[in-house]
């Protein structure tokens, strides 16, 4: 899993500590979130991407993005409506069109093109029957990144067609090789029809603690927080302040947490090519994608690591269709078992 082993940096749970003291963070919290909170996550974009937002109108924190992404179908799907969903992708996209009544078309992502959707193939009645378009990169499952030109064709393709990009950017802080990956929100014009999804659970070790944001397009944040409103009782205080501590505390935790899982990034890819695996080192994510042979399913070559070597991977195939003929792994493995994992595997591959 995308579940970091690293603790929660030190600095950010003395603040989580401090605030938990304070009585007043004992009593229910607001669904909107603490305004210190929205305004860190405002300066927190600024910072980054440079990019400006209204942190009482822009702004919205969530109870882990996860919660965010599932609940925002409520906020554009009615039943037959229909949502632009990658293949492969994170099966939330999904699964939240699912529960509100919704049908998912799959738009076809494809290791020639990048794990880019093509927009222009999309059908022209299908784009206009389409309320949200979901994007995530850097991408889950795959580890592909996407160019800013890319978002601004987006962008134009959504206003041409009257669809809400919904992009999903949890790892934008998990990046290697000294590549940064973008925001929508550097695209001129992209506040008018986006929101993005963000998450302090990656760079800054915290998905225990669920908490999240989500920032862009005013009504679009307003009708997620009018469904939150009526569904949670907000994050607990005490979270939002460390949440504020871990965004305007020291910074250079994140690179240390990138170098490591840097290293085990390149372990895993050199291990996986000794197995006759394709493998594209990711530019970013906490995730490893590789491509079996021809004619082997996930399923089959996940469960023969199982009963072989007794090393679990994730078949590609539950991430969509297009998943088919992949395994994914994760960089979020401690250095001892990550390390005993690969020694098993690279035994295995040398009886093959």
């Amino acid at each position: 899993m995308g579940d970091p082993d690293l603790p929660t940096p030190r600095h950010i749970l003395d603040a989580l500590h401090q605030a938990a003291e304070d009585p007043v963070n004992h009593r229910y919290p607001e669904s909107e979130g603490l305004p210190e909170l929205r305004e860190a996550i405002a300066r927190y974009y600024q910072r980054r991407f440079e990019i400006s937002f209204d942190p009482l109108k822009e702004t919205l924190p969530l109870i882990g993005s996860k919660e965010g992404i599932g609940h925002i179908a409520l906020c554009f799907i009615d039943p037959g409506d229909i949502a632009l969903v990658p293949d492969p992708a994170y099966p939330v996209y999904e699964i939240g069109t699912m529960f509100a009544g919704g049908e998912s078309y799959r738009l076809d992502l494809r290791r020639e093109n990048g794990w880019l959707p093509d927009l222009d193939a999309i059908p022209d009645d299908v784009a206009r029957k389409a309320k949200v378009l979901w994007l995530n990169y850097p991408n889950n499952p795959t580890g592909a990144v996407a160019p800013l030109e890319f978002f601004e064709k987006a962008v134009a393709w959504a206003k041409k067609y009257d669809v809400a990009i919904l992009h999903d950017n949890p790892y934008c802080d998990v990046a290697y090789d000294g590549y940064e990956p973008v925001s929508i929100f550097q695209v001129p014009g992209a506040k008018d029809v986006a929101v993005e999804f963000n998450s302090w659970s990656k760079a800054y070790n915290m998905t225990g603690w669920r908490i999240g944001m989500v920032v862009g397009n005013a009504q679009m944040v307003d009708a997620l927080m009018r469904v939150k409103s009526n569904l949670d009782s907000g994050i607990p205080q005490a979270i939002q302040k460390m949440a504020i501590a871990a965004i305007d505390g020291p910074q250079d935790c994140i690179e240390e947490h990138n170098r490591i899982y840097q290293r085990r990034r390149d372990r895993i890819v050199e291990v996986l090519r000794k197995c006759g695996l394709e493998v594209d080192v990711p530019k970013a994510s906490l995730y490893v994608w590789a491509k079996l042979p021809d004619g082997v399913t996930s399923a089959d070559y996940a469960a023969r690591l199982i009963d072989e070597t007794g090393v679990v991977v994730t078949p590609g195939r539950g991430y969509g269709l297009n998943g088919e003929g992949y395994i994914r792994l994760s960089v979020t493995t401690p250095d001892d078992r990550l390390e005993e994992g690969m020694r098993r595997l690279e035994a295995w591959s040398a009886k093959q």
